[in-house]
């Protein structure tokens, strides 16, 4: 039986069959300091894991795996987002907003260089190895269909994956946004959720790891977590997300104003098409409300039957 089969199995139980046990965790994102990043770690602290958070100071949507090589991090210039460290802090190191604990850490930088610096400084500095997991998200919106391709969120679990640690994308509704006071009643449903396939991840495993080598899982929550059924789906081509680069940024946001010239930019937008009924990938499974699962490989290489194409194309190349 092929893992995702397994996998779709397993949801279909959702029950542990052994007790979990305690597993080291980063948790990573996008979009820096939420609330819920913050209910992910609590609800994890709570059954026993020992968890590490390392999240960009600002906002990171749509940066997809980007990086500054050899450029050092200077002290930050401006506050990190909902105060998770003041102008004049290091450009990487522990929070220092209060109440939050000795276990988060920021990076001024993109998505993917904050989830690094949870793996190369912080995960060797408390547990003298790799974690066990790394948990990318929850992500503020989904990351589901073609977006994907430009997901921080998505890109963390690449990363992850290239260094041999099991990793998870999750992703929920834009309605689990929160402000400065990092509350949202939505986000301890969707921990609570996220935990559950941790768990269940974590029995069946045993003592191993958590993935086979080279999967890794892309998680979507519907905006109603709450009683929502798991499914197992592939990752789709359809997108509820519209991104154009459009010649005038503030026109198409109606924001211009008498006399300004024209500023161009990438205008990105949630479009209220739905899929077809004929469309089985994840975007069809959240529409109707449920928790969609897709199992990601590793980087883009196609699938055997796919790569006939640059067999033929290279023969026919050294023919010529």
């Amino acid at each position: 039986m092929s893992f995702r089969l397994k996998l779709l199995a397993a949801f279909a139980l959702l029950a542990p069959a052994n007790p979990a046990s305690a597993r080291n965790i980063v948790i990573a994102n996008d979009d820096g300091l939420t609330a819920n990043v913050k209910a992910l770690y609590d609800a994890l602290k709570a059954e026993g894991h020992d968890v590490i958070v390392a999240v960009p100071c600002q906002q990171g949507s749509g940066l997809g795996g980007a990086v500054r090589i050899m450029q050092p991090i200077a002290p930050l210039r401006e506050d990190c987002a909902n105060s998770a460290a003041k102008a004049g802090d290091p450009g990487a190191g522990p929070m220092t907003r209060s109440g939050l604990g000795d276990d988060f850490f920021y990076v001024d930088g993109t998505p993917v260089m904050a989830m690094l610096y949870g793996l190369d400084v912080l995960a060797p500095a408390r547990w003298k190895k790799a974690p066990d997991l790394v948990l990318s998200g929850p992500n503020i919106g989904r990351n589901a269909g073609p977006i994907v391709v430009s997901s921080g969120t998505v890109s963390n679990v690449q990363y992850a994956m290239m260094r041999g640690i099991p990793a998870i994308a999750l992703s929920a509704g834009m309605n689990s946004a929160s402000r400065d006071d990092l509350i949202n009643p939505l986000s301890g449903e969707i921990a609570k959720r996220s935990v559950e396939l941790v768990e269940l991840l974590d029995a069946r495993a045993t003592k191993g790891p958590l993935l086979p080598p080279g999967a890794g899982l892309n998680v979507n929550f519907p905006d109603q977590p709450a009683g929502a059924h798991w499914k197992s789906a592939r990752i789709g081509t359809f997108s509820d997300y519209d991104a154009r680069f459009v010649a005038d940024l503030p026109a198409t946001m109606g924001k211009a104003t008498a006399g300004q010239k024209p500023m161009p930019g990438l205008y990105f937008s949630i479009s209220d098409k739905q899929p077809a009924a004929t469309e089985r990938g994840d975007e069809a499974a959240i529409a109707r409300r449920d928790i969609s699962v897709s199992v990601m490989q590793l980087a883009y290489d196609a699938p055997a039957s796919q790569r006939k194409l640059a067999i033929g194309l290279v023969g026919a190349l050294n023919k010529r």
